[in-house]
């Protein structure tokens, strides 16, 4: 059931891009056991972050509760934490210590602003991470202010997806070197990376630093979005001058002499007018009749609730009904070990028993024990 399946991922409950790191490992059939608190007032929030994974819940304030982490990390290959510098070693469950019980074990770290640094311990979210970054400042429209993309580029692309990367390469690695290693993944350096080719258009002087002024910013009319007669929208990607040519064609603008010049930044603006005023004749659907389909680089810019209805979406069952809800289905997808889901979220320390007893090998004396003594809870 996936590409990880015989690995084991111990999570330290958390938000945001620690908890989906965690998606993206159990989606691929790893184990993954979310250590969450004994706080009976937890209550169970369904998540798509939270699907796949068990829970056990631990007092990482009392040393007992302290040690069944550690005992956990003696069999796991790597874990997942996403606390403020300095957090884990005040309970306990730091590098050193996890890295006592088990040296393979891969020790991932997430962070926005990094381990160390002068801001390493200040409070901060994706907005602040991919603001010193150069990101933000890109995103917008000519003249206007920044415009935050959601958290999709410091949480989650440069967030969770750079400590998956990191810890599976740290994983790898310990396989040859027996050795595992700590994995500082903080979210202005994966914001960083992913702005790579922007630094590199820069360097050759192909980037304007100013938003709404380049070819991939909404600046270009060929690489836009477009109101259709029923307020709704559509995307256009026609950067390449066979895909140009058949959006000129598709809206009938091929002999405008004007739209020859199409890399000359001094009559984007026109251009983009002239675009939007043929793209306010019909309507989105419409549009998708005559455009869908070809070498235009068109799609509809669908809302989240209609994604699930496109045909293309359908055919590759990109989105699936778990824990009553819609969500996205596991990526990538492999030929031959391929991911399911298998499992929705799960109820806080609901898994405490059978972990302790299959995983630990504690008896139900001692687990009844832990638990009156608030080590733990049972579900």
């Amino acid at each position: 059931m996936g590409p990880l399946s015989g690995f084991t991922i111990i999570e330290l409950a958390g938000i945001g891009p620690g908890p989906f790191c965690g998606m993206m490992l159990a989606d691929m059939g790893a184990r993954v056991i979310r250590v969450d608190r004994t706080d009976p007032a937890a209550r169970v929030r369904k998540e798509v972050a939270s699907r796949g994974k068990e829970s056990i819940a631990v007092n990482l304030k009392d040393p007992r509760g302290v040690q069944i982490v550690l005992g956990l990390c003696e069999q796991a290959d790597a874990l997942i934490e996403g606390f403020r510098p300095g957090v884990t070693e005040r309970l306990g469950v730091g590098p050193e210590s996890c890295r006592a019980a088990n040296p393979r074990l891969v020790y991932g770290r997430m962070t926005g602003w990094g381990q160390d640094g002068p801001l390493a311990m200040a409070a901060g979210h994706d907005i602040n991470y991919i603001s010193i970054a150069g990101a933000l400042h890109a995103i917008g429209p000519k003249g206007g202010k920044p415009v935050p993309p959601l958290n999709l580029i410091g949480d989650f692309g440069g967030g969770g997806m750079l400590l998956a990367f990191g810890i599976l390469a740290g994983m790898l690695e310990a396989q040859k070197s027996g050795r595992g290693q700590v994995v500082d993944a903080a979210m202005v350096d994966g914001t960083a990376a992913l702005m790579g080719m922007f630094f590199t258009n820069l360097g050759n002087g192909s980037w304007v630093d100013q938003r709404g002024s380049n070819s991939l910013d909404g600046g270009a009319h060929y690489y836009s979005t477009y109101e259709t007669a029923d307020g709704k929208y559509i995307s256009i990607g026609s950067i390449e001058p066979q895909f140009y040519a058949e959006l000129l064609a598709k809206t009938g603008l091929q002999d405008d002499p004007e739209f020859k010049d199409q890399r000359n930044p001094n009559v984007w603006t026109s251009l983009s007018k002239k675009l939007a005023d043929v793209f306010a004749t019909k309507t989105r659907d419409e549009w998708c009749q005559i455009m869908e389909g070809s070498d235009v680089c068109f799609a509809p810019v669908l809302s989240i609730t209609e994604v699930q209805h496109h045909p293309h979406n359908q055919a590759r069952g990109a989105y699936q009904e778990l824990d009553g809800f819609l969500q996205p289905a596991p990526a990538p997808r492999y030929s031959r070990t391929s991911p399911q889901l298998t499992s929705g979220t799960p109820v806080p320390g609901g898994n405490t028993r059978d972990v302790l007893a299959d995983y630990l090998g504690y008896d139900n004396a001692s687990i009844t024990a832990l638990a009156d003594a608030g080590a733990i809870r049972l579900a």
